[in-house]
This record gives C-alpha cells, sequence and structure tokens, in this order.
C-alpha cells in the first residue's frame, strides 16, 4: 500500500459517512412531508419485515400529507400498523384501499429537540471522520516504520488527509446547518 493509496481509500471512507449522515438526516423529520421519510419503516409482509416501498406505492398528496397505497388490499391494515408504531410519531388514516399520513405541526419545543438531534448527529459523522484521520495516520506511520515511505513522504499524506478531514468537517457543519434552517422554518 502507499501513501496515494491510503489518502484514496480514506476519502472513499469519508465520503461514504457524509453519505450516512445525509441517510440519517433525510429520516429526521421537519414539518413538510417527503417519501423518504418512510424509507426505513418496515411492514410484515408474509412472515419477513420488507420496507413499505416494496409493498405500496409512497406519493405526496400535497405539501403536508403522504399517500400510502399497498399493492395487495389485504396489506392496508398491515401498512397502516407499521407506520403507526413507528418512532416517526405519524397518525395514518386510511381510506378505502388509500392511507393518508398527514404530517402533524412541529410545536416549538419539538423543533428545539429536533435540532439538538440533528447537532448529536452531525458530532457523530464528525468523530466518524476523525477516527477515519487517525487511522489513515497511523497506516502513513506503520509505511515509514515499515520502510515503505520517507518521513517527507507520511508528513504531507498526513496534511492531505488532514486537509480532506477539515473538508467534510465543514460539509458536515453545512448540512447541519441547512437542516437546522428547514426544521426552524414555520
Amino acid at each position: 500500500m502507499t501513501v496515494a493509496d491510503i489518502k484514496k481509500n480514506v476519502e472513499q471512507k469519508m465520503q461514504s459517512s457524509i453519505e450516512s449522515f445525509k441517510n440519517n438526516l433525510a429520516k429526521i423529520r421537519t414539518g413538510r412531508a417527503h417519501t423518504g421519510l418512510l424509507d426505513h419503516v418496515q411492514v410484515d409482509y408474509y412472515g419477513s419485515m420488507v420496507p413499505i416501498s416494496q409493498v405500496a406505492n409512497v406519493n405526496l398528496i400535497d405539501g403536508r400529507t403522504i399517500g400510502v397505497q399497498p399493492w395487495e388490499k389485504k396489506m392496508v391494515a398491515a401498512v397502516e400498523k407499521a407506520i403507526r408504531e413507528s418512532d416517526l410519531g405519524l397518525n395514518p388514516a386510511t381510506q378505502g384501499d388509500l392511507i393518508r399520513v398527514p404530517m402533524p405541526m412541529l410545536t416549538e419545543e419539538r423543533r428545539r429537540e429536533l435540532t439538538k438531534l440533528v447537532k448529536s448527529e452531525g458530532e457523530s459523522a464528525k468523530v466518524a471522520v476523525r477516527n477515519l484521520r487517525r487511522d489513515a495516520n497511523e497506516q502513513l506511520k506503520k509505511l515509514v516504520k515499515d520502510k515503505e515511505a520517507s518521513e517527507d513522504d507520511e508528513r504531507r499524506g498526513s496534511e492531505d488527509v488532514q486537509k480532506l478531514t477539515d473538508k467534510f468537517v465543514a460539509e458536515i457543519d453545512k448540512l447541519v446547518q441547512q437542516k437546522d434552517a428547514e426544521i426552524m422554518t414555520v
């Protein structure tokens, strides 16, 4: 493994940490409806747990309501139950074979709780990125110890890894600010 391999590897891992963070942010509810909110809700489909998107069409009816239309008539009750029992605090209502999921208005207190949650998710993502930096720096030191790279290469490599870390931490901060603004707008 070379210094370039280590840098490329750590950049890919940091990018995947950012993607994971974005997915976690998408699950945090704002006042507006979006179909991604139900992505992690699992439904009991003939004994196996599957995502809602595999048993129903999920679409937006309007800005504050998600529509879920199961493909099988007998799945309506199971899908409604799964949404109700999820940790999202939603109260679906069935009309025939269409399940309407209205987004309740967020109170000021709940908005503040959500911004704290977003900040904590951001901190977790930053910790993941910093751990990747530490691992990369250890790999660089090992290359020098094994005489596969010079100390100058190690120093340049760790400077590059630090620049990558700074870039990804700044991106995390930006995403946290955007999500906070989205949550706090009434």
